[in-house]
């Protein structure tokens, strides 16, 4: 599965309980601009850049890839300089949280 498919699905495997009240953009900076709107227990997925995302990552796809498949730890990305995260940084550490793996 490529990163853009990983972003894609990620509405089918999120989880509305863990999330709460939660709203947020989350804008991936992968090779094709994508980000999520998280709101009202749901996710939307969308394609370009959010006018003021709460959380950027940017990240390279075969990366994220690795990242959300448990394969690179998010740490180690993050030091290595392979993942760079801008906003709200509580939020990127419950990222994985809120999505079933």
């Amino acid at each position: 599965m490529t990163a853009i498919e990983m972003i894609k699905s990620m509405p089918n495997t999120f989880k509305p309980e863990v999330a709460g009240d939660l709203e947020a953009t989350v804008q991936y900076n992968i090779s094709k601009p994508m980000y999520h709107i998280i709101k009202d227990k749901a996710v939307s997925v969308h394609e370009g850049n959010a006018e003021e995302p709460t959380l950027e990552i940017t990240i390279s796809d075969e990366n994220f890839v690795k990242l959300f498949e448990g394969s690179l730890n998010p740490m180690t990305a993050f030091m290595m300089g392979k993942l760079k995260i801008k906003g709200d940084v509580m939020l990127a550490q419950r990222l994985a949280s809120l999505f079933t793996p």
